[in-house]
């Protein structure tokens, strides 16, 4: 029996929301700035609790995405991961992971951002990707979500769905936000806001 490492992933693997960054990097800093203002009325709502984080979610996503090539946006995902996310990563998370990969470990990184700029950086590395993932049509964007926001609850959830977890003889989670808590809760072993100087 081996070990389960889950890992958050925007402010656990990365220093910053790989969300907001990979939107500047599609569409410009000029667009981010117009659309994020926009948004500023519901996102201070969302931080108080008054509206839920799926609900912005889908709202974002779809004010900057619908309608995209579903071609072109998975072409920018690619570029995106090999020319900005590195120098989003955090080094002891990347120690760390490495670590994990190196004792024959299962690693998986579970988080609330599309997989689509994720799996491009995690899957060569053999690493496995439980994500929120997008909904296309006909090969476009939609603009929806076409899994629920896995964040929270939702992380645990996709968890247990997708792996057996009795095959493991001990589980360790690493996160940074009150997202992750169940994931953490779920551990033998938990680390909440690792990897800081």
């Amino acid at each position: 029996m081996t070990t389960l490492a889950l890992f958050d992933f925007d402010g656990t693997i990365t220093q910053s929301d790989s969300f907001t960054s990979f939107v500047k990097f599609y569409h410009g800093t000029s667009k981010f700035l117009l659309g994020f203002i926009f948004f500023s009325p519901i996102l201070i709502l969302m931080k108080l609790g008054v509206v839920g984080n799926g609900l912005v979610k889908n709202m974002v996503f779809s004010y900057f995405f619908k309608g995209a090539s579903e071609n072109q946006f998975n072409e920018q995902c690619q570029h995106y991961s090999l020319q900005v996310l590195p120098s989003l990563l955090r080094p002891k998370a990347i120690e760390t992971l490495n670590s994990h990969l190196n004792n024959s470990d299962d690693v998986v990184i579970v988080s609330a951002s599309p997989e689509n700029w994720i799996m491009p950086w995690a899957i060569p590395q053999g690493i496995r990707v439980i994500s929120t993932t997008v909904e296309v049509k006909d090969g476009f964007l939609t603009g929806m979500l076409s899994s629920k926001n896995c964040y929270g609850p939702e992380k645990v959830l996709r968890i247990k769905n997708a792996l057996d977890l009795s095959q493991y003889k001990s589980i360790v989670a690493y996160g940074d936000s009150k997202g992750d808590r169940e994931m953490l809760e779920l551990a033998n072993e938990s680390h909440y806001k690792p990897f800081r100087n």
